[in-house]
């Protein structure tokens, strides 16, 4: 059970040089399938960071919200799945077109059923974000309306998944049904700080509600023991998916 938690379980890289994320990598491959790379990390580092990953045994979820025209987030897109990722993500406010295109792209490059072909993820709402940060955008209607529509779009338009607060799981799940994934930031063990989080659950209230991958940085990163950290995660995640849904 654990080794099948271990492939649900994303670390993020929230770190600002390579050797910082080289050694994580290297102190929790054993605990993490996946590690995330964000816009920080990917714009000191580039691929090079990506390739000591996968040579690490780690698979990499590609976190840089692609958001633009809709062929220049294709082509980035292609660019994405020749390295290799498992998992990259655009924005769903991006739109329909931007996201059909994308799909194309990666159809072209890497037919459904492929190996090698990664799961395209849309964002929704950030965890982030609150009404207020919404309304400020002029978005005037609320998170829980505006996650399963975004959700929604990103099924039809052909995403294999969306990035979502834990909250709206429920929600997406009614909108678009048991096969799509789900993977969720804003996870945070009962002990550990909200930080900017203002959307979240724990790891086992995530599972059960239905999350597929869990992203989760600062409760292992800043834990005094951050291997022992990350193994009382997957021991609660374990735990949740024994119970069910």
């Amino acid at each position: 059970m654990k080794n099948a938690v271990r492939e649900r379980l994303i670390f993020a890289l929230d770190v600002d040089c390579f050797e910082d994320a080289e050694t994580w990598v290297k102190l929790l491959h054993e605990k993490v399938g996946v590690f995330k790379v964000g816009k920080q990390l990917f714009t000191r580092c580039g691929p090079e960071v990506v390739h000591m990953v996968k040579g690490e045994g780690g698979n990499v979820f590609l976190d840089l919200k692609y958001h633009d025209i809709p062929n220049t987030v294709a082509s980035a897109a292609v660019e994405a799945a020749k390295l290799g990722v498992t998992m990259f993500n655009v924005h769903a406010l991006g739109g329909r077109e931007m996201m059909e295109k994308t799909v194309s792209a990666i159809d072209a490059l890497y037919p459904r059923g492929d190996a090698n072909r990664p799961l395209l993820l849309a964002v929704t709402i950030l965890t982030s974000s609150t009404e207020q940060t919404l309304a400020e955008v002029g978005i005037d209607r609320p998170v829980a309306e505006m996650v399963p529509r975004l959700a929604r779009l990103a099924k039809e338009a052909g995403m294999d998944g969306v990035v979502a607060s834990p909250k709206e799981v429920g929600l997406i799940r009614e909108a678009c049904g048991e096969d799509f994934v789900i993977v969720t930031p804003g996870v945070r063990p009962a002990t550990a700080s909200l930080d900017d989080q203002k959307r979240v659950m724990t790891p086992a209230e995530a599972i059960v509600a239905g999350s597929d991958y869990l992203v989760i940085g600062r409760p292992i990163s800043a834990a005094d023991d951050p291997v022992e950290a990350a193994d009382l995660i997957l021991d609660e995640m374990a735990s949740a998916l024994n119970k069910g849904r």
